[in-house]
């Protein structure tokens, strides 16, 4: 199956954080470089800059919603853990129409795409997690449907 213009624009804001964390480039370089990449032009244009504009935005509150939910500092994670992870936040914390598990199964397959053999396990526990607290009206309806029934 293959992967459509919004999945292809998270791969690319994926790219984009890493550079953004290997070499500090700015935001509009970072845009600027992506576009000019073979197979850009199969992106949702609009979805990759929001994203990647609102998770650079917002990075430190991002990492202040996720760094609960490690098992270790936020700086010992991987760059593609890192990305994943505040790409994702940003995705719940800011973009309430896309539905949060299609935000996690999106990073969970960014993880086993981009990243080490078990990282996207890490990824699904902590988004496990960081649901509730970004998304609490959604995941607790989904709860509810879940919950077995007690009869009268």
């Amino acid at each position: 199956m293959k992967p459509s213009a919004r999945s292809r624009a998270r791969a690319f804001v994926l790219q984009g954080l890493y550079q953004w964390q290997m070499g500090g480039a700015d935001t509009r370089t970072i845009e600027a470089h992506l576009a000019d990449n073979e197979g850009f032009a199969k992106v949702d244009v609009d979805l990759f800059r929001t994203l990647l504009r609102g998770t650079l935005d917002d990075v430190v509150a991002l990492e202040g919603d996720i760094t609960p939910h490690l098992d270790r500092a936020f700086g010992e994670l991987s760059p593609v853990e890192r990305g994943v992870l505040l790409l994702a936040a940003c995705e719940l914390k800011h973009h309430p129409k896309t539905p949060y598990r299609v935000v996690i199964n999106e990073a969970i397959e960014l993880a086993k795409t981009y990243g080490g053999t078990d990282g996207y396990k890490f990824v699904n526990g902590v988004l496990d997690k960081l649901a509730p607290k970004l998304r609490p009206l959604e995941t607790g309806a989904d709860r509810q449907r879940a919950a077995p029934r007690r009869s009268a």
